[in-house]
């Protein structure tokens, strides 16, 4: 019987011994350079096609910031460009030793929502020379973030550029800019409509969270789906989750611009503006691109309603209403028609 236990004993610990090897060999098991750049590469296009900021570009910072999607803040909290929580953050927290002890990083529930939050990031005025370059010239952009202050590092253009060539990153650039000259969106591999983060604003993550290290416990999406600025401006979410501002009567884009430290470009754009609209008390602006689809299947049509009206209303892009809906440019709905919202 003793033998027996010590047999026992013996291939227990034998098993345990393994298991925690596996475990260390699961825990050392790092990202190679080429595995990151396969994973992300298509969303880096996607975020070119919509932002026009060069998927190189994209690709290079979330290489260098995350180191290949291997640092701490990469692994726990989702975060791939190392950006800090600033003062309006209002959403999930990790820290570490940075330029002081202990900062505050902004964490998310998925990577793909850092790099949303990274194209939005740089939407930011501070940001609004970078817009003014070419697309697909990565030199001048990598230079462009050094000169905005994007990071103290003096070498940090060419640690982007050396990035870019050495992984023939540009070849991606091609890709996004054949998409913005075409004016289409490319795939995007399980895009869930995730409220992805504009500079100033509103957390996007799941519920049940807790903020990292502090225990601090996040409120439910439900009880998050506005934020108020210290403007006064309050922020929201729609069905399909895009974040909007409704606007004062007398405001125009410009306007709304300066009082969300955003580029005005991206405000017009988002919202099928020209730029010299003023706008009606309650008028709704989004601060994201519209979705592919509406928050509804379906509208019937009321008299005196435009299309741009129906696009704004459910947060769906107006080329897409047009196509689902098989109406030229410069034809609108007639009043009691039903416009399908959805594919």
């Amino acid at each position: 019987m003793l033998w027996l236990l010590s047999e026992m004993r013996r291939i227990l610990l034998f098993c345990l011994s393994i298991m925690l090897s596996l475990g260390a060999f699961a825990e050392e098991k790092k990202y190679t350079r080429q595995e990151y750049i396969a994973s992300w590469k298509d969303e880096a296009i996607y975020q070119m096609a919509v932002h026009h900021i060069p998927a190189s570009i994209t690709m290079a910072q979330g290489i260098l910031e995350s180191g290949d999607g291997n640092s701490r803040l990469a692994r726990e909290g989702n975060n791939h460009f190392g950006i800090k929580c600033h003062q309006d953050w209002s959403g999930e927290r990790i820290y570490e030793d940075d330029e002081t002890k202990g900062e505050c990083f902004r964490s998310y529930n998925h990577a793909r929502e850092s790099y949303e939050d990274h194209s939005a990031f740089l939407q930011r005025k501070r940001y609004e020379s970078l817009f003014k370059l070419d697309a697909d010239d990565y030199k001048a952009w990598a230079r462009g973030l050094k000169e905005c202050g994007y990071a103290t590092n003096p070498n940090y253009p060419q640690l982007l550029i050396k990035i870019i060539e050495e992984f023939n990153l540009a070849e991606f650039d091609k890709t996004g800019l054949n998409h913005i000259k075409k004016k289409s969106t490319p795939h995007r591999p399980n895009d869930p409509a995730i409220p992805a983060n504009v500079g100033t604003d509103v957390a996007a993550h799941d519920n049940k969270k807790h903020d990292k290290k502090s225990g601090k416990k996040q409120g439910t999406q439900e009880e998050r789906t506005s934020i108020t600025l210290s403007s006064g401006r309050e922020i929201k979410i729609s069905d399909n989750g895009i974040k909007f501002v409704a606007a004062k009567a007398g405001e125009t884009p410009q306007s709304i611009a300066d009082d969300l430290d955003m580029h005005v470009m991206f405000i017009t754009k988002y919202n099928d503006f020209s730029g010299s609209e003023t706008f009606k008390s309650g008028d709704r602006v989004y601060l994201q691109p519209k979705r592919g689809h509406g928050s509804a299947s379906e509208h019937t049509v009321k008299s005196g309603e435009l299309l741009r009206d129906i696009s704004q209303k459910y947060g769906i892009k107006l080329k897409k209403l047009r196509k689902y809906n098989q109406l030229e440019e410069g034809k609108e709905p007639k009043s009691g028609q039903i416009l399908k919202l959805k594919r």
